[in-house]
């Protein structure tokens, strides 16, 4: 059964369980802790005094997609046309779309290891066949055209910022990789969530590159409106409307309201300091942390660290379950995101302030000091 192929989503189990503790200090969710841009807020009221509970189309609000065909203008100097652009409930559903619309008849998804947990659950949700290849700070994180060349796949999946090591794929592997993709046929499926949270270096979209690739996003993390549950994928004209046909079927449109309410998301002035926050957040916890642990590398977007706990344990799963039931810090096992060396692993979220994680290190330098 399908079903029996997937996993939990370690992470939300985490939070419910850190939910028993009033103290619990959190590592674990990347789930911003700040608030959009009040524009949102003053959207979503103008929408609720209007009435506006009714569906929008399936492709989503026409204002809003053009809003994002300017924002990728203004942003990648990219030309995309509104009927490319498909609003979602969350990425989730545009994952779902997406591997609907390109992994028919039982296709295999070429995914790193480690990644983002939900991709391998949506593809054995699907009947899709996971094709893990290992990624490491040897090749920094990133897949490149020598793992595709010894796996047979469909469809590639990255992300980039990536989830848990945070890095950012270089433009020339981006480039070999799209290409690598066109020329052979496979499905290229760019996750670029955590574009925007970037720092010291610039994230390319995949449509940079290429017009034949499919690119996600949303409105979750860098416009921190997680629980509005509104996504956005960017699709080739000629799988426009099949993707709309998709979407009708799966979930008719995504939410009304929370379209409205991203109508004022794209508040650059406002980005911008949600973007230092991070980088300030990013800095303190790297350092704290590579006094205790060894983190590979200093991520250059996101807002995760993939911190190395094998000096203390080879079992990080077990580990974290010890640190939330006795200092009540909440973090999350590697191995959520894989198994290629995962067990050696911890996750820590920077999605809380500063006064919060220094609160957090304090319990964990004194809990290892006793240990």
């Amino acid at each position: 059964m399908r079903y029996e192929k997937m996993s939990s989503f370690i992470v939300m189990d985490i939070v419910r369980d850190a939910q028993k503790y009033e103290d619990s200090i959190h590592f674990e969710i990347g789930q911003p802790d700040l608030n959009p841009t009040s524009k949102v807020k003053e959207g979503l009221k103008k929408a609720l005094e209007s009435d506006k509970f009714s569906y929008t189309e399936s492709l989503g609000l026409l204002e809003l997609r053009e809003k994002i065909v300017k924002h990728y203008k203004k942003v990648y100097d990219v030309n995309i046309d509104s009927s490319q652009v498909l609003l979602t409930p969350g990425t989730s559903g545009a994952f779902l779309v997406a591997y609907t619309l390109t992994l028919k008849h039982k296709g295999k998804l070429g995914l790193s290891d480690p990644s983002y947990p939900c991709y391998k659950n949506f593809a054995h949700m699907l009947d899709i066949d996971p094709v893990f290849m290992n990624i490491d700070k040897s090749c920094d994180y990133q897949l490149n055209t020598e793992h595709l060349k010894n796996n047979k796949i469909d469809a590639l999946q990255i992300s980039s910022p990536s989830n848990p090591t945070g890095n950012i794929y270089s433009d020339k592997n981006l480039k070999e990789l799209i290409e690598y993709c066109n020329k052979n046929e496979i499905a290229f499926i760019s996750d670029e969530l955590y574009h925007g949270l970037v720092y010291e270096k610039n994230a390319s979209s995949a449509l940079n590159f290429s017009d034949d690739v499919i690119v996600i996003n949303g409105f979750s993390k860098y416009y921190c409106m997680p629980g509005l549950r509104l996504g956005w994928m960017i699709v080739p004209k000629y799988l426009s409307r099949e993707a709309e046909i998709i979407a009708q079927n799966i979930f008719i449109s995504a939410p009304t309201l929370s379209q409205y309410g991203a109508l004022e998301a794209f508040d650059y002035e406002y980005l911008d300091s949600i973007k230092d926050i991070f980088k300030e957040r990013r800095d303190f916890l790297f350092n704290e942390l590579n006094e205790i642990f060894t983190v590979d590398a200093k991520p250059d977007g996101a807002f995760y660290l993939w911190a190395d706990v094998s000096k203390y344990t080879n079992d990080s799963f077990s580990f974290a379950k010890e640190l939330l039931e006795n200092i009540h810090i909440a973090t999350t096992p590697g191995i959520d995101f894989g198994s290629n060396n995962t067990n050696r692993y911890l996750r820590f979220a920077y999605t809380r302030d500063i006064e919060h994680m220094k609160e957090g290190i304090k319990r964990l330098k004194e809990y290892l000091k006793r240990g």
